[in-house]
């Protein structure tokens, strides 16, 4: 196992520290022990007994998953970490304006980046708590560290859910289906479809021999592009909130950071003149490694997906503005 000194400490190569042990927390803490990706999972969470609580039931799993060291783990463990994985985030409360909410949350952020700074943390910090765009901005303006090694979870559960839906509509195993939801993670995201291809065929050429769509691709397109974006919505509806398979996606992101896949995923992180958008993060491909983003890939989307990107730019510029000048 490879290691590192950093600031006095051996850096554990395989260290994954969960910060936040609710439902997506643990969930994630659960798919990772059982992927066999991570050496040591620390779990923190401000209601320590819920924490201890979630992980001895975890640990009471071990002889059944590969062999991972799982425990309740302080701030100290930031200093060796390969990645923080931040889910932690106050709940609305009745009566509470979003951007109150938002400012709460922020709070939060700053004060789990300011932990990490404090320790010279050299770990690739995720962030999952939502708005997750914003946040992640949040979080790179507590820190003094590159752009690539703090990102968002973004749309990758968003292009995943679009992969699963497009699969069910042209009857192919979602495996073979490579697509991508870009921008915010949330109303304004948009779907690349000429971005999309099912066994390397670009969608446009596989609709005209694809007889599911009965002649009117568009409106199927627009139709399975909507249920990507509502899913979250009819999953909170139905039993108050998703996790599993955003804790799934989760171990997908830190899969590519622990054994450095170079995988395509879409997280979010600040752009700085891609896409011509700046100053703002969202979410766009990137190359995902052992250095956090290794390279973001820079398309050429469709005059009208590059509009609904600016657009969706614009929307989370204007959040952002929100909270900074809420906070003045």
């Amino acid at each position: 196992m490879s290691q590192q000194t950093t600031a006095g400490r051996q850096w554990q190569s395989r260290k994954v520290v969960v910060v936040g042990a609710g439902a997506v927390g643990s969930t994630f803490a659960y798919a990772l022990m059982q992927a066999g990706i991570a050496e040591e999972i620390a779990i923190l969470d401000l209601n320590r007994e819920h924490a201890e609580g979630q992980v001895l039931d975890l640990a009471h799993g071990l002889p059944f998953t590969n062999p991972v060291s799982i425990r309740l783990g302080t701030p100290e463990d930031y200093a060796d970490a390969q990645v923080v994985v931040v889910t932690a985030g106050a709940k609305q409360k009745p009566g509470e304006s979003r951007l109150d909410l938002l400012r709460r949350n922020a709070a939060i952020m700053r004060q789990i980046m300011a932990e990490i700074v404090e320790r010279q943390s050299q770990a690739i910090v995720l962030v999952v708590s939502n708005p997750v765009d914003i946040l992640t901005q949040v979080a790179l303006d507590a820190c003094d560290r590159s752009r690539l090694r703090v990102i968002g979870s973004g749309t990758v559960l968003d292009s995943i859910r679009f992969r699963y839906l497009l699969g069910l509509h042209c009857g192919v195993n979602s495996q073979n289906v490579h697509s991508y939801i870009l921008g915010e993670h949330g109303d304004s995201e948009l779907a690349a479809w000429s971005m999309t291809h099912i066994g390397g065929v670009r969608m446009d050429d596989y609709c005209r021999v694809c007889q599911k769509c009965a002649g009117d691709s568009e409106q199927q397109r627009k139709r399975i592009a909507e249920e990507v974006k509502n899913s979250a919505y009819h999953i909170i509806n139905y039993k108050g909130a998703t996790w599993f398979a955003v804790g799934l996606a989760l171990v997908r992101i830190v899969r590519a950071i622990l054994r450095n896949e170079r995988s395509v995923l879409t997280v979010s992180t600040r752009l700085e003149g891609e896409y011509g958008i700046s100053g703002v993060c969202l979410s766009v491909p990137c190359i995902v490694g052992s250095r956090g983003i290794e390279e973001i890939i820079v398309a050429n989307l469709a005059d009208s997906e590059q509009e609904a990107l600016e657009n969706s730019a614009a929307i989370l510029r204007k959040s952002l503005d929100e909270l900074r000048e809420g906070e003045r």
